[in-house]
């Protein structure tokens, strides 16, 4: 794989920006691999993601963070400079439903998403096996006996002591605190099992079918304090026949699920996500 530089910007859009950003790489001898783009009329913020060989460029990182930080002062820019080489490093957190958990721990093993799967988390042990065959460490923490506000404190001391930098939660059906919301924002995605906004909170499968919808779906987002009102990543679909019962909406909303989580992983690893306000800017 090529190791490449992923320039990520968001600020106010001003004439001569993209000039001076170009400008600013093609003096420092850089190739552009991908390049992407995007302007919101409505705000006046402008969206920017670069993706460069390292190979080509003149400078190290630290010289490229140190030399563009002027640049990016001018401009009032967000702005984030990632090397493909530093694998992020992700937590999986599931319940009793394997099949999210699973697929990402298959793409990992395969090489297919590029970071590091240090530890699981559940709070059901039927986890361990899927752990102990990807040889990934794995934690049982038992809410019945610790109790809520334990368990969760010491969901986030693992997660501190294994410096992850994203929390992924693969159907793991318990609602995180608001401190520990507060604390992962913008670093913990969630799948809910709904074509959201439709059908949040519980059994929304069940909700979909007292309501005869035609399509079912499954939402990635961001974790918030607000249940299942995250910025979305990416969302997949399935149609839907009157035949079909709760059951048949479940099996085939799985398929949804593990589609749209896949995908809204991949994108956060490869920075192509950028918030803004409740919504996201995916440059997919």
């Amino acid at each position: 794989m090529q190791q490449t530089y992923r320039l990520v910007i968001d600020c106010p859009d001003q004439i001569g920006l993209v000039a001076s950003v170009s400008r600013f790489l093609a003096d420092h001898g850089a190739t552009i691999v991908e390049a992407n783009h995007h302007t919101d009329l409505q705000t006046g913020r402008f969206f920017m993601r670069h993706e460069i060989g390292a190979d080509s460029i003149k400078l190290d990182y630290a010289s490229f963070v140190q030399e563009f930080t002027p640049l990016a002062q001018e401009y009032q820019m967000q702005w984030k400079l990632s090397d493909s080489r530093q694998k992020p490093r992700v937590a999986l957190l599931g319940s009793i439903d394997s099949h999210c958990l699973v697929d990402l721990l298959h793409r990992w093993h395969t090489k297919e998403l590029n970071c590091d799967i240090p530890c699981i988390i559940s709070n059901h042990p039927q986890m361990k096996q899927f752990a102990d065959w990807y040889e990934v460490p794995f934690y049982w923490i038992d809410f019945n006996a610790l109790g809520k506000q334990k368990a969760f404190d010491k969901i986030g001391t693992l997660l501190d002591e294994y410096q992850i930098d994203l929390t992924v939660l693969a159907r793991f059906m318990q609602i995180l605190p608001d401190n520990l919301c507060n604390k992962l924002q913008g670093k913990a995605i969630n799948i809910h099992h709904s074509f959201l906004p439709s059908f949040a909170g519980a059994r929304p499968y069940q909700q979909a079918y007292d309501r005869g919808v035609k399509l079912i779906g499954a939402t990635c987002h961001y974790v918030t304090k607000d249940l299942d009102e995250g910025p979305i990543i990416e969302q997949a679909v399935k149609r839907i026949s009157h035949s079909d019962s709760a059951a048949d909406m479940v099996r085939k909303g799985k398929d949804c699920e593990v589609t749209a989580l896949a995908h809204g992983v991949r994108y956060h690893l490869e920075d192509r996500v950028i918030i803004h306000r409740n919504k996201t800017v995916v440059f997919a």
